[in-house]
């Protein structure tokens, strides 16, 4: 088969398509032909030394209970999903319904899955709450204001272009800022209260300005680190700013269970094709073009999310 080789941590002239040994399921595994993987930040940090996929079950190993050959199945995060063939558990995989495309449940998945626990556990959005999502038009940006609407929620959203702005808007954020000047739009909507929650998949460049734009008791959800990671910081901050909450939440703590990640995936697919819950794909490359998709997510020269298409 084809895959994705990576021989050593660096740039992304690392990421070179070969040919590998097709590989087989063992106890408990899944053998699947993989449709499309998505291509996540999370790629580019394991490159530098520091990724959602779906397709078609091929062959099953011993033990396999819940899937057989013909399932169409999506995953979180397995070795070597930049692939045309990949070896999932059992426990990790997730049947697609009838009514959504492959495309879509790559797509969907992992940033779906980070959307859906940042507004219903990390921080769960109420009604009439002021929330700031920054990167808005990214892969879980797109995702995340949406489900802040869902919930009720005002959606302040962070944007960089024009035609990113525009798509913000569409996916029901109420309010579209800069990221020099969302804390005002805050301010002035609030009238100078703040906001109740901010979503930060952003990192060091927009943290301070986070932090200040946050009501008393507000809550700094900070999921990623696109702009480099936060610095230490002084935690009488968060007493002088109103007794603010900090939390740095992850994926894994939030599907632990297979209960929850069923629970999570569920509510996913059935707001799409209740039409509740729209996935944007932004771009999609052959599997010999890994590395131009992972340098333009870098660049943010890209919208919603970017899918690997094998040969």
């Amino acid at each position: 088969m084809r895959a994705v080789v990576v021989r050593e941590h660096g740039g992304s002239e690392v990421l070179r398509a070969a040919d590998w040994p097709d590989p087989r399921p063992g106890r408990g595994e899944l053998l699947v032909s993989v449709a499309a993987a998505g291509v996540n930040f999370v790629d580019i940090y394991r490159r530098e030394g520091r990724p959602p996929y779906a397709g078609t079950v091929t062959a099953v190993g011993e033990g396999v209970t819940s899937f057989q050959p013909g399932d169409r199945v999506v995953w979180t995060d397995s070795p070597g999903s930049y692939a045309q063939q990949v070896v999932v558990a059992e426990r990790g995989a997730v049947k697609v319904p009838a009514g959504v495309g492959l495309e879509q449940a790559a797509a969907v998945m992992l940033q779906g899955l980070t959307a859906h626990y940042l507004s219903h556990s990390t921080y769960p959005v109420a009604a009439g709450d002021v929330a700031v999502v920054h990167a808005a038009a990214g892969g879980v940006g797109l995702l995340l204001t949406q489900m802040v609407g869902l919930r009720g929620g005002v959606a302040v959203a962070t944007t960089s272009t024009p035609a990113k702005a525009q798509l913000a808007t569409e996916a029901g954020a109420q309010h579209v800022a800069g990221y020099d000047d969302f804390g005002a739009v805050v301010r002035e909507i609030t009238g100078g209260t703040g906001a109740a929650v901010v979503y930060d998949g952003v990192g060091q460049a927009t943290f301070d300005n986070s932090l200040a734009a946050l009501r008393p008791r507000g809550y700094m959800v900070l999921y990623g680190a696109a702009s480099g990671p936060v610095p230490p910081f002084e935690l009488q901050r968060l007493n002088t700013g109103g007794s603010l909450f900090v939390t740095r939440p992850t994926l894994g703590s939030y599907i632990a269970s297979r209960g929850e990640l069923l629970e999570r995936a569920g509510d996913l697919f059935d707001w799409i094709q209740d039409g509740r819950l729209a996935v944007r794909i932004g771009g999609r490359y052959p599997l010999a073009e890994a590395a131009t998709a992972q340098d333009d997510l870098a660049a943010r020269r890209t919208t919603g999310k970017l899918l690997l298409i094998p040969d």
